[in-house]
């Protein structure tokens, strides 16, 4: 055996044991950060509440995964040809076997990335289709619409054709003394249907893992304003807030989604319908909250963010008007 044979050996002895290393490593590091697989596979990608979140998680890890491997064939080929093809003492000076205008190879340098690309575009349309969709998936109604008003700097939730004790819609307004309560059912499906008042803001709760803009006149706006959720999976209370740079108090713009149980939400509404006795007024989403007294997901006002002090109570009072 020649040295260039030799040195040769030795350098894919070398590559074989740093490989086998790089693979030892990449399992050892969930376990020695305490993370477990699915935790790793999300590649930082937050837990969702919906089957919407679940889907964009899914097309992220499988996106990721794919492009790790493209990223791991690629580096293989760098590494093989800088051990393999580097410059030693005893060259001669002539090149490596070239491959340029090779036919068959430049097509499968061509094939191999328009597939990837089709392929991921083909999942993306999938799952975007899935989670801008106006009706449920099931085909029928959706079980709960909810009407989102936004506004410099607060949010108005309505829920269409319920009308409370006083002949009025029942809503929830959000002042700079109160963060409105949002409370929906699990397990049932959800339309919303969003406009503004003035600029635009964007409706956005983490859990939920996307955000939609909300427009003022989304008609002559040519903006698809209607969505749905299939359903929230667990009872919780989770932060909103507008995702849209809007004004002055942008950052304050924060409400609550509380979700509970279908029963306790039918209780919820049928409360909203009728006058407080105490106040004799129509109960707000707190005083409804409250009298359901069903614990931590009742409490009365949001647990998750809280009221700043602004001037916004002007601007709220024309929302409602």
């Amino acid at each position: 055996m020649g040295r260039a044979e030799r040195a040769t050996g030795h350098a894919r002895s070398r590559f074989v044991r740093v490989a086998k290393l790089g693979v030892v490593a990449a399992l050892a590091v969930p376990a020695l950060t305490g993370c477990s697989v699915e935790e790793v596979i999300r590649f930082g990608w937050p837990v969702g509440v919906t089957p919407e979140a679940e889907s964009m998680r899914n097309l992220w890890t499988w996106s990721a995964i794919a492009a790790l491997i493209v990223g791991v064939i690629t580096w293989a080929a760098m590494f093989w040809a800088i051990i393999l093809h580097r410059k030693r003492k005893d060259d001669d000076g002539s090149l490596p076997r070239q491959t340029q205008y090779n036919l068959p190879v430049e097509l499968v340098f061509t094939a191999i990335p328009t597939v990837i690309v089709a392929v991921l575009f083909g999942f993306t349309v999938n799952v975007q289709n899935y989670v801008d969709k106006a009706d449920p998936t099931n085909g029928r109604p959706a079980d709960v619409q909810v009407a989102i008003t936004g506004f410099q700097w607060n949010w108005k939730f309505d829920y269409p054709g319920q009308i409370a004790a006083d002949g009025r819609p029942i809503e929830t307004l959000g002042t700079s003394s109160t963060i409105p309560l949002l409370v929906l059912p699990t397990n049932r499906s959800i339309q919303f249907t969003q406009t503004s008042n003035d600029v635009i803001h964007s409706f956005y709760v983490p859990e939920f893992l996307f955000k939609r803009d909300v427009f003022p006149m989304p008609e002559r706006n040519e903006q698809d304003n209607t969505y749905v959720i299939d359903n929230i999976e667990r009872e919780g209370a989770f932060v909103g807030r507008c995702a849209e740079l809007c004004g002055s108090y942008h950052s304050q713009m924060n409400f609550e989604v509380r979700a509970i149980s279908p029963e306790l939400y039918e209780r919820y509404i049928a409360l909203r319908k009728q006058d407080n006795p105490q106040t004799r007024l129509p109960y707000t989403a707190g005083e409804a909250l409250a009298a359901l007294d069903c614990g931590r997901w009742c409490a009365p006002e949001a647990v998750t963010t809280y009221p700043f002090t602004t001037d916004r109570g002007q601007l709220a009072a024309q929302a409602n008007g």
